[in-house]
């Protein structure tokens, strides 16, 4: 069973760049599709990037197009999202999560989550 467990957040000025890493229990490259959502103070949780490995496709949301990006390092079980060119926008708590099956924005689809990490942008 994958338990995804997120880390990097913090707070960074507008503009700044932070790196956010999940590392799962086991190796999600060719078994899961793997995503990162965000949910901010009384929004719901939206979805802002996902992977699938087998098929080597990248989805993201438009808010976050060209500044995001998902990768991974299989050797680690890590899944990354470098964001940069950050905004006050993008403050929420990340989250990682995955599944199996077909790449999702669903976040009802994704049966395993993290625990979630902070990250703030002052402007």
């Amino acid at each position: 069973q994958v338990q995804p467990v997120e880390s990097g957040g913090g707070l960074v000025q507008a503009g700044g760049s932070l790196r956010l890493s999940c590392t799962t229990s086991e190796s999600t490259f060719g078994s899961y599709v793997m995503g990162w959502f965000r949910q901010a103070p009384g929004k719901e949780r939206e979805f802002v990037a996902g992977v699938s490995w087998t098929i080597g496709v990248t989805y993201y949301a438009d808010s976050v197009k060209g500044r995001f990006t998902i990768s991974g390092n299989n050797a680690k079980n890590t899944v990354y999202l470098q964001m940069n060119s950050l905004k006050p926008e993008d403050t929420a708590v990340y989250y990682c999560a995955a599944k199996r099956g077909a790449l999702s924005r669903d976040a009802h689809s994704y049966n395993y989550w993290g625990q979630g990490t902070q990250v703030t942008v002052s402007s």
